[in-house]
Parts: structure tokens; sequence; C-alpha cells
């Protein structure tokens, strides 16, 4: 008995499942989706390459090295890398005293604990610490950026689809004006102030002013020209490693796993052959 109860109680689900697809398709027809500016004018990340692309990619140390002087000197003023800490800058390339002068030179002092007073206290940066928010808190955070709160970075790229394209693409596509035909067809899409319009950006309009607006806008020490473009794809470069460091070295671990598994499937065939040869079907 209990079967057939069972079997009554599932089709009715399926059957009040069936009925709300087919309303819901009805409703979809008669009365579809308005179309909105975000949905027409958003474009997708640009095209671009970066070394770690595909299974055989590999950090290019020079340009995480330019990358980090763009956040250092751009970004750091209001993003934070809570995920981060100053010694991690050795797998960049950089030196034990570079990390050490690096830390001890950052702009924001990092919170401690008086050892004889146990009041709060700041100090310089060692290595072992996380890169120091820029902000007190986020109240003091909203304050200094009309009410816009400057997201962590850290792993900005694996946040976003795309990732390093997404942020190449945000970096390198902020325009003046808004395109004519979309405020002849969303008159009231007009971005407002304090925002700038940028058409990778989810909802078209942005908080944040354009970070890297010249060429020179820091001075690369390897030679590189550091156009506005350049600048941009170093430091999305950069947040790449920072969300995933051991990207690299899960690319060579994959690469040994695949090379083991092709030579264990050839000697396990080889066997296979060897064992049967001389049995007859």
């Amino acid at each position: 008995m209990v079967r057939p109860i069972a079997f009554l109680v599932g089709l009715g689900f399926a059957g009040i499942l069936l009925y709300s697809l087919v309303m819901g398709a009805i409703a979809y027809v008669a009365e579809p989706p308005q179309p909105t500016a975000e949905h027409e004018f958003h474009l997708h990340p640009k095209e671009v390459s970066f070394s770690t692309d595909g299974p055989f990619g590999k950090f290019d140390l020079q340009q995480l090295q330019r990358g980090f002087q763009v956040y250092k000197e751009v970004c750091a003023a209001c993003h934070s890398l809570h995920h981060v800490a100053f010694r991690d800058l050795k797998d960049l390339g950089f030196t034990d005293p570079e990390v050490k002068a690096i830390a001890k030179t950052w702009a924001t002092e990092v919170p401690s604990i008086n050892p004889e007073t146990g009041e709060p206290a700041t100090r310089k940066a060692t290595p072992a610490d996380k890169f120091p928010a820029p902000y007190a808190n986020e109240v003091a955070g909203r304050a200094a950026n009309n009410n816009a709160f400057p997201p962590d970075l850290s792993l900005m790229t694996k946040a976003r689809h795309d990732g390093g394209a997404y942020v190449y693409s945000l970096l390198t596509g902020y325009q003046a004006n808004q395109p004519a035909e979309l405020l002849k067809k969303f008159p009231d899409s007009k971005t407002g102030a304090g925002l700038h319009y940028n058409p990778y950006f989810a909802n078209l309009n942005i908080a944040m002013p354009p970070p890297i607006v010249a060429e020179g806008q820091v001075s690369y020490a390897d030679g590189t020209k550091p156009t506005v473009d350049q600048m941009s794809k170093d430091v999305a470069a950069f947040l790449i490693w920072t969300a995933e460091p051991k990207l690299q070295k899960r690319h060579e671990i994959g690469l040994a796993v695949i090379i083991f598994l092709l030579m264990a499937t050839t000697l396990a065939y080889l066997s296979y052959r060897n064992i049967w040869a001389g049995i007859k079907h």
C-alpha cells in the first residue's frame, strides 16, 4: 500500500512542477522582461593574454614585480590585500633584505599592543605581517570614498568571471561620456554625481575614479614603458598571483601526474598483451 501512495505523491509533485513551468512560460511569452541598460550595454572583458594562461602557464616574475609596484603606488591607498603577507613577496623574486625594506617603509602602520602597558599601539610592519588595510574600518573607508567601500583585492581575480581579463578591462575601460544610444534608449540611466561610466562594470557606473590615467604614472626600474595598457596588464597579473600564488606549482604537478598516468597506462597495456599473448580466444 505504501508504494502506490508514494507513487501518487510523486506524481502530484511532478504535476505541480509541470504546471509551474507551463504557467511561467506563458507569463514570459505574454509579458517578457523589459531590457535594461546593464543587459544591453555591459561588455564582456577584452581579449588579453597572461603568462599563466593554459595548463603550462608560468608566472612572469618581472611582470609580477612591476604589478606589485603599480599596486603599491596606485592601488594601495584605497585597496587592501588581507590575505597576502610581506614575506610572500619572496615568491616574486624579492630578496629577504628587500622584503624587510618594503615592509618597513609601508605607509600604514600595523595595529599592535604595547607589551609594557597593554594599550593599543602601532608599529612598523615586519615580513611576517599581512599587508595592513588603508583604513581603520569600513566606516572610515566609506567616509573617504563617497560612501563606497573599496573592496579587498586579494582574491579579486578569483571572485570575478574572467579574472585577470576583468581587472585589465575595468582599468582600461573608463569612458568620459556615456554612449548617446544609451542615453537615448535609457534616459534614466545617466551617470550620477560621483560615479564614472565603465561598460565593463556590472551596472555600468562605478564609484572608483580611473586609477591609472596617464603614461608614466609609475617608473619601472626594468625599463619597460609604463603605458596605461602596460600598467593595467601588470597589476592584473599581480592580482592573479595574489589570488592563486601556487598556480604555477599546480600546473607543474598536474603535468607530472599526466605523464605518470600515460606511462602507467602504457605499461599496463604492454603487461596485458604479454600475459594474454599465448592464449587463444
